[in-house]
């Protein structure tokens, strides 16, 4: 006989008797307590009546918006990037690497720092400041 021939006789399963036999009086569940009855379920933040961990924390104050900031795009950066007769868009805007790809969920708004000297046209989805839709409209008129 060799090993790859031998077998494992199965045990036979016991029968138990009474309260379950090898689990004990309690069951598994410990003594007593509010765990130890049945259907007993307990917040798993409930720190039997101290202050919870999460109460313990700092207050933070304030306001966090959900919606993303706009990208911010400087008139001089503007400038630099496109030629006299271009409109900027936002898809312009990220083909010149001046707005990330993310910036067609979030927007875009474009801030009067530096000067604009070349004539451009702004299309209806970019947001601009004051100061920056007059600099436009100055040099198309």
């Amino acid at each position: 006989m060799q090993i790859h021939q031998l077998t494992v006789t199965k045990k036979k399963s016991r029968k138990r008797i009474g309260r379950g036999g090898k689990r004990g009086t309690t069951a598994g569940r410990g003594s007593n307590g509010q765990k130890s009855r049945s259907g007993a379920s307990v917040d798993p933040l409930f720190e039997g009546g101290r202050s919870t961990f999460l109460e313990r924390l700092k207050k933070v104050r304030g306001f966090k918006s959900i919606h993303q900031k706009k990208c911010v795009i400087k008139l001089s950066a503007i400038e630099n990037a496109y030629t006299n007769g271009e409109t900027v868009s936002i898809v312009t805007l990220i083909e010149k690497k001046l707005a990330p790809k993310t910036a067609l969920a979030r927007g875009v708004k474009i801030v009067a720092t530096g000067e604009l000297k070349k004539k451009l046209t702004l299309d209806k989805d970019v947001t601009a400041s004051e100061k920056a839709r007059v600099s436009f409209q100055k040099i198309t008129e």
